[in-house]
């Protein structure tokens, strides 16, 4: 009975860290090879901890065994390999006391949801953000790219903007812009539609 609650703490733990991470702008957690990761991977580490507790041949056994089992996928950022290691730690603090499980998950939680509260805050406090969006870390994002025959000054001074490439031979100008909101990015792209310089604008939605 102990074992059942300790799997159920678990799963509802590796539900609120999916929960937070995606919340937070994460959203490669929403997959369904995520999600099942998140459900999974505790109850796992779990069973392997009881299965070889007290036990040092079977614990050398095991780690023989597990050391040929590895990730075929790419990590795509730290924090990705951070949650994986999370999600571990919480299936192995199980198998000595719930507590510790209920707390690291707690405290993840609390860290993923509070800061994309303290983001939001700063941006809505002309602050520029706690942190910056960055493409190399996993997280798709809605974006914008404009080519126009002429410098914008307006799009040069928007807080989304990224990356601009200026071709000296033609004097095209390339603007990419990124916006974790899509409603933000419509109403960004309605505002510039009517500019006469802008030649294209490539859209991606999330």
């Amino acid at each position: 009975m102990e074992d059942l609650i300790s799997i159920l703490i678990m799963m509802i733990a590796g539900y609120a860290i999916r929960f937070a991470l995606i919340y937070s702008g994460q959203l490669w957690a929403k997959t369904f090879s995520q999600t099942v990761s998140f459900f999974i991977l505790p109850t796992i580490t779990f069973i392997i901890t009881k299965t070889i507790y007290g036990n040092i041949a079977l614990s050398l056994g095991m780690i023989g065994a597990l050391s040929i089992v590895r990730f075929r996928h790419p990590v795509k950022s730290a924090l990705e390999l951070i949650i994986y290691f999370d999600l571990i730690t919480i299936g192995i603090a199980a198998s000595v006391k719930n507590n510790y499980a209920i707390l690291l998950s707690v405290i993840t939680v609390l860290v993923l949801i509070g800061l994309k509260l303290i983001n939001n805050f700063s941006k809505n406090n002309k602050k520029g953000g706690f942190y910056n969006i960055s493409f190399s870390e996993g997280i798709d994002l809605n974006q914008i790219e404009i080519s126009s025959t002429s410098k914008i000054s307006s799009i040069e001074e928007n807080k989304y903007l990224k990356s601009i490439i200026i071709n000296s031979e033609s004097g095209e100008y390339i603007y990419r812009l990124v916006f974790e909101n899509k409603e933000v990015l419509q109403k960004f792209k309605n505002e510039i539609e009517n500019i006469d310089s802008i030649k294209k604008i490539d859209v991606n939605y999330i």
